[in-house]
């Protein structure tokens, strides 16, 4: 294996327009709606911005926020880390935006540091950064 395994990540949530201010506010970007691939289930799903030139060859894993019958958000599952620049900026963001600090920026020795989250969902998130 070259690279990295991880080519995308879904993130379920309950109140679409509400978790999508939420990761809107906290990592500073617009998520875009991706049409339903299959009709026949109704989903809501809004992409995590992605490198569209050079799509699963570029740095970082596609991902997105759905909304699905039978697929419900909460901790205690796979974690998904969000890279930045302070980390500790992301985790103040993700209390003031409506979610709350789980964990506070913690120095993880030689790899930098990283903050717990959970977003208006209940989802645990993670933030890294190397400073």
């Amino acid at each position: 294996m070259k690279s990295n395994p991880v080519v995308h990540f879904e993130i379920y949530v309950q109140d679409m327009a509400r978790a999508k201010a939420f990761y809107e506010a906290v990592l500073e970007t617009k998520l875009e709606q991706m049409p339903n691939p299959t009709p026949e289930v109704e989903m809501d799903m809004w992409f995590f911005p992605m490198d569209k030139e050079h799509g699963m060859s570029s740095y970082g894993a596609g991902g997105m926020l759905v909304k699905m019958e039978g697929f419900t958000p909460g901790g205690g599952g796979t974690l998904v880390y969000f890279g930045c620049d302070d980390c500790g900026v992301q985790a103040a963001r993700a209390a003031a935006s409506g979610g709350s600090v789980s964990q506070e920026k913690t120095a993880i020795g030689e790899h930098g540091f990283c903050a717990l989250a959970k977003d208006t969902e209940g989802n645990l998130i993670g933030f890294h950064s190397m400073a």
